[in-house]
């Protein structure tokens, strides 16, 4: 009982608040260019071939590493004498991110699918760039106990976020007929996210200055932080970074085509929104935040083993949704299902990513990370239109559950191999 209590006193810190609200600010975008949008594009009777390429604008999450160096140690002018380099960087980012929103929502996907997906790209790079400061912001500001804890709030915050792009625009966008007016509401909520910089400190970062010279400053701010990962983990880095790829690619492949799915399955802007999303905010919730207390509990590899297993088995729901059509109660209980496994799954997934990092290279060591995570719902997800085209929802959705199998396989063979579990 004293280590649990223990593990729930955790949430009453502080920075767990902060860290709550910048993963809101983080998790606004993702809908807006993710399943918000393709929710919209059906509705202007995109194919659902184009809406899975559509997965491709979160190109920019893979590739986040290449420009995280500069944003670990460039200064912006006057920003980061005023406020400090991380929250600088957090300001401009999240200033950019409100202009890109606006552009895309005044766009008619219908008549220029083109743009619109140009416009997604810019507000995914202007969300890219935010995650990458606000992820080593978060890992600075944080005791290494505190990382499990910490992953479920920036969670939390993330899902919020979800939840209000996701049934609150589709709310908005049924009651105002408007998706431009549903996206520069959603732009304006950024907003929390400065405040939030605002009302709080500069953390305190052991950065080692760069070396004399250009090249000097290029592999201090390039290849440092990967040499440095490389030697702490030695030849395991290559089963580190292969299991943050499969780690959620499962849920990955479920997750593109979703709203697609429901779309398709009868259920209108409403019923979609009271269930999917504010029924499923709950279960979600209460993932993320079962899911800290167990890696605070139990560790982090036996974590993310249960809950990548009950990760898995949530995709079968969707398959048993495709047969029962049309059901509100079949949706609600699906839904319950996948939104608490997969909070579940991203809080200890969050928590092991930080582990991982080292405080002098925070951002760009994390950037490398979740870019590889960001892999499975990009690249690899954009072929999953076409798969359930071809394939019809219930084989789809079976294909996804066996999607997730190589990554748990991968979790088993690194828990014999390592001597002791990070964190």
């Amino acid at each position: 009982m004293d280590k649990l209590a223990k593990a729930l006193a955790v949430y009453g810190d502080r920075r767990i608040l902060t860290v709550l609200l910048l993963g809101f600010s983080s998790g606004l975008p993702l809908a807006l260019t993710g399943s918000t949008l393709a929710l919209w594009l059906t509705e202007a009777k995109v194919s659902l071939a184009t809406i899975g390429y559509f997965a491709l604008v979160g190109t920019p999450y893979i590739f986040k590493f290449a420009w995280a160096p500069l944003i670990d140690h460039v200064r912006l002018p006057l920003l980061t004498r005023l406020f400090g380099r991380r929250r600088a960087w957090m300001l401009a980012t999240q200033t950019l991110l409100i202009a890109a929103l606006l552009g895309l929502g005044f766009n008619d996907p219908a008549a220029r699918p083109e743009l619109t997906a140009l416009l997604a790209v810019v507000v995914a790079f202007c969300s890219a760039s935010q995650d990458i400061v606000i992820d080593a912001y978060r890992v600075e500001i944080l005791d290494a106990e505190q990382y499990g804890a910490g992953a479920a709030a920036v969670q939390a915050g993330y899902r919020i976020a979800m939840l209000t792009t996701g049934a609150g625009a589709l709310y908005l966008a049924q009651f105002s007929g408007s998706w431009s007016l549903t996206y520069a509401v959603m732009a304006a909520l950024v907003l929390v996210g400065m405040a939030t910089v605002l009302a709080n400190a500069e953390p305190v970062a052991d950065l080692p200055p760069p070396p004399p010279g250009v090249t000097g400053w290029l592999r201090h701010a390039v290849a440092d932080p990967f040499m440095d990962m490389a030697r702490r983990q030695g030849w395991m880095i290559l089963g580190v970074l292969a299991f943050i790829l499969l780690y959620k690619l499962g849920d990955a492949f479920a997750g593109v085509m979703a709203n697609p799915f429901y779309v398709r399955m009868g259920f209108s802007k409403n019923e979609i929104a009271s269930v999917s999303k504010v029924f499923g905010f709950t279960a979600t919730l209460a993932g993320t935040f079962v899911g800290g207390v167990l890696v605070a509990r139990f560790g982090l590899f036996k974590s993310l083993l249960l809950c990548g297993v009950l990760q898995m088995g949530s995709n079968l729901m969707f398959a048993w949704q495709a047969v029962m059509g049309h059901d509100i109660l079949a949706l609600t209980l699906t839904i319950a299902v996948e939104n608490f496994t997969g909070g579940l799954g991203s809080a200890a997934f969050v928590a092991y990513m930080s582990g991982l990092c080292s405080l002098s290279y925070t951002g760009t060591q994390y950037a490398l990370l979740s870019s590889l995570a960001a892999v499975g719902r990009t690249l690899i997800a954009s072929t999953t239109g076409l798969l359930a085209e071809r394939l019809g929802w219930v084989d789809f959705f079976l294909l996804s559950t066996l999607v997730a199998v190589p990554g748990l396989l991968l979790l088993l063979w690194m828990m014999r191999k390592a001597r002791v579990e990070p964190g």
